[in-house]
Order: structure tokens, then C-alpha cells, then sequence
């Protein structure tokens, strides 16, 4: 009877631990998932709500016949409450816990959307975007901390891409909720503010409590800048295409006389690339410079952008255009954070995820408004052209620095990281954890292992 070689055993003991360890993985990650439903549903129908009003903004807008500039100042609102609203709720998770946090956000931006038709003035609209701004800020800070806290390091990747779908579908099935009813009336609000009301009882009814979230101290933005410029500068000039894409879009519409139903096929467009593209381009980025792979994506970007600028008109065409500007810019964030990231000690990772939050956020202030300024002087296809100058500068800027410094090894890189340009520190911190986690494990299991001697006779 002949006797199996020893590389065969080695193998088959390989396979027999790979699946023994698969099916402890998918037991946890059911754990966990068991854990969080509550927290995910709940994410879902609060981005319903979230994503209706964005769309709706520049739709009433429009109706009210407030200017691209006026409307520009209420979409950069939101940004400006978001970044205040990731350095406050910490203080207050501390203080009185993640689940009265919930619901004292919840209540503010329910009674914020409300509010919106009842005074259709641009300054009062500045201030409920501030409101509603620095409330999504803290609903995320909070969830993505109660999500960290449920996770392990073997399922924290596949929870937070759980939860990154999660809130792109909600933003694309609001999209569809809007064909419902008319913008001209209260309606809308309404629903989305019932929306956001609902969103938290499932969340506040399954509740556990959770150790308060500590969020690092951003890391100062020259230091950041000297350790890694095309993550600071790219990052920055991104803020400015995702809120233009995700604030001034309806505005553009509704100047073009898009309907209603068209608007919102327009802006389902933009996200829905993002869910398309985002895991093909992560693919590529752990095979290849991921420099290399930003100016790609930003070229197509801004390639993208350029065929909408002249389409005449087309819906067709603007649809794709939408498609492809929208899908490479959430793909963007993530290959910054982890290009970045690269680029720093383990124990710089914190600091520097407040600091591109930070950065991130002060470009989503300033896009709207030159997009907004430029849509005034010029007309709507304005939307376009500043979000192709917008991509050809990040493109440019990535060739640049390819010339000033030299790759890491593909193998010395960590993780892509699959996250929105919405998630907070928390979120950004969690997954570099895991990022440098898995890119470890990967490591380990590619060192090959000393052969064992067959025994003489």
C-alpha cells in the first residue's frame, strides 16, 4: 500500500485547516450580523431619508427659484455642520451613551427636514443643512463605533462592507421614493422625515450598550501634507467632486429641465457606479502602484465628465456620464485613505484618519460653492466642467508625485479600504486596522514553510 508524499499531507492538512477556518469565519461573521441587523436596517431607512432630502434640496429649490449660487451655500451647510458634529459627539457619546445620542440626533434631524417647506428661505435652509449636517455626522460616528466594538479582526472587513452597502442602497433606493410625490409640496419632507424617525427604533429597541468611542486628535495638516502630499491634496480636491455630485446634481437637473423621475434616475446614477466599480478598482489597487491606478480613475473621471459637458442634451448620455463620474469617486476616497496609509506607522494611522476627514470636509465646503459661482456665471453645464478641472487636477497631481517619490513594494502595501466618503474617523481608523491586520495575515501565509525530511531506511 503505497504511502501519501509528505508535500500531499502537508496540502491536504492546509485544506483541512483552510476549511475548518472558513467555516469558523462564516459562523462568527453570523454572529456578528446577528448583532448589528437592527443597527443595518436602521442605516438603510435613515440614508432613505438623508438621501430623499439631498435630492430634494436643489429639486424645491428650483421650484422656490432660489439661485445655483444660493443653493450652493445650502449644500456646502451640510458639510460644514458634518464636520463639527465628528469632533463633538464623541464628547457626548462619553457623557450620556450611544443609545440617548441616537435618539437626541434623531429627534433634531426629523424636526430639521420637517422644517424645510415651511420656511423656503436660503439662509434658514443654511442652517437646517447645519443642523441636519452635524446630526448625520454624530449618526455615523455612533454607529460606525458600535460596529467597530461588534466586530473581530477576522470579520471587521466584511462587516464594514455590510454596512458601506447598506447606506449606498438606501441613497439609491431614495431616489426612487421621490417619484412618488410632488416636490412642490410638503409631502416629500414629510416622508423623509418620517423616514428618519422610524429609522432609530429598531436601532434603540436592540440596543446594548457600548464602550464610549475615542476618536483621535486629527493630525495637523502640515504634517500630514509632509507624510503623504497626494493623499492630503487628492483627498481635499474630492471632497469638492463628491459633494458637487451628490449636492448641486438635482440642481443641474432641474436648470436643464429634467423632470422629476429624471433627476432622480441621475443621482441613483452617480451611486450606483460607485456599487459597481468600487470592488474592481480595490482589486486592482493591492496588484499595482496604486498612483498609477488614482490617475486612471481620475482620468475617467474627468473623461466622463467632459462627454456630459457635450452631450446636447442627451439623457442617455448624461446617464452614463453620471454612471462613470460617480463611480470612480467613491473607489478615489478609499485609494487615498489607503495609499496614505502606506505611507505611515501603525501608530500615525489614528491621527492621520481625523486629519483626511478633516481635509475631505474642507473640500466639500469649497466645491459646491465655485461649482455653484461657476453655474451662475456661466449656465448649468458649469456642473460639469468644474468637476472635469476638479478630476484632471487630481490626475495631474498624482503623474506629479509620481515623479518625486518612489513606490512601496505591492507587498509592503496594505489593504484597499472599502469605505465612503461619508464615514467618520471612526470608521476610516477601523478599517486601517484591519487593513494592516489582513495585510499581515496575507503575509504570513505567502512565507513558505521548511519541507520535513523524508526519514532514511
Amino acid at each position: 500500500m503505497s504511502r501519501m508524499s509528505q508535500p500531499a499531507r502537508r496540502e491536504s492538512g492546509h485544506s483541512q485547516n483552510h476549511n475548518l477556518h472558513g467555516s469558523v469565519d462564516a459562523r462568527a461573521m453570523g454572529n456578528v450580523l446577528l448583532g448589528i441587523w437592527a443597527l443595518l436596517l436602521g442605516i438603510v431607512l435613515i440614508m432613505l431619508g438623508n438621501g430623499m432630502h439631498f435630492t430634494l434640496i436643489g429639486l424645491r429649490g428650483g421650484i422656490e427659484g432660489f439661485s445655483a449660487a444660493e443653493l450652493s451655500v445650502v449644500t456646502s451647510g451640510y458639510f460644514m455642520g458634518f464636520l463639527s458634529g465628528a469632533r463633538i459627539t464623541p464628547l457626548l457619546i462619553r457623557r450620556v451613551g450611544h443609545v440617548r445620542v441616537f435618539a437626541a440626533l434623531g429627534s433634531f434631524m426629523s424636526a430639521a427636514l420637517i422644517a424645510f417647506p415651511l420656511v423656503p428661505e436660503p439662509w434658514t435652509w443654511t442652517l437646517l443643512r447645519i443642523l441636519i449636517g452635524f446630526c448625520m455626522s454624530g449618526v455615523y460616528v455612533t454607529a460606525e463605533s458600535w460596529l467597530n466594538h461588534a466586530a473581530t479582526n477576522e470579520t471587521r472587513g466584511k462587516v464594514l462592507s455590510a454596512y458601506m452597502i447598506a447606506q449606498t442602497l438606501g441613497i439609491i433606493g431614495a431616489q426612487g421614493l421621490l417619484t412618488l410625490g410632488d416636490a412642490g409640496t410638503s409631502v416629500l419632507f414629510i416622508c423623509a422625515s418620517i423616514l428618519v424617525s422610524v429609522s432609530f427604533a429598531p436601532i434603540l429597541l436592540s440596543a446594548t450598550p457600548v464602550p464610549a468611542v475615542e476618536v483621535a486628535r486629527p493630525m495637523p495638516l502640515r504634517r500630514l501634507f509632509a507624510a503623504s502630499p497626494l493623499g492630503t491634496v487628492g483627498i481635499f480636491l474630492l471632497g469638492g467632486v463628491y459633494a458637487t455630485q451628490s449636492g448641486m446634481a438635482a440642481v443641474f437637473g432641474t436648470q436643464i429641465g429634467m423632470g422629476t423621475s429624471e433627476i432622480a434616475l441621475f443621482v441613483a446614477m452617480l451611486f450606483a457606479g460607485a456599487l459597481v466599480l468600487q470592488y474592481p478598482i480595490g482589486w486592482l489597487s493591492d496588484q499595482m502602484d496604486r498612483r498609477g491606478l488614482i490617475f486612471g480613475a481620475a482620468v475617467l473621471g474627468g473623461a466622463a465628465c467632459l462627454a456630459g459637458w457635450t452631450t446636447g442634451g442627451s439623457l442617455w448620455m448624461l446617464m452614463a456620464a453620471a454612471f462613470l463620474a460617480g463611480g470612480v469617486t467613491t473607489p478615489l476616497y478609499a485609494l487615498f485613505l489607503a495609499f496614505t496609509n502606506d505611507t505611515l506607522a501603525a501608530e500615525d494611522m489614528p491621527a492621520a484618519s481625523g486629519g483626511l476627514v478633516f481635509t475631505f470636509g474642507l473640500g466639500a465646503i469649497a466645491g459646491p460653492l465655485a461649482t455653484g459661482w461657476a453655474m451662475e456665471r456661466t449656465g448649468p453645464d458649469a456642473f460639469w466642467l468644474v468637476l472635469a478641472v476638479t478630476f484632471a487636477a487630481i490626475a495631474l497631481y498624482a503623474l506629479y508625485r509620481m515623479t518625486r517619490r518612489a513606490a512601496p513594494p505591492v507587498e509592503e502595501t496594505e489593504s484597499y479600504l472599502n469605505v465612503l466618503p461619508t464615514s467618520s474617523p471612526v470608521a476610516v481608523e477601523a478599517a486601517g486596522a484591519w487593513a494592516a491586520e489582513n495585510a499581515g495575515e496575507i503575509e504570513d501565509t505567502e512565507e513558505e514553510e521548511p519541507e520535513e525530511e523524508e526519514p532514511r531506511p
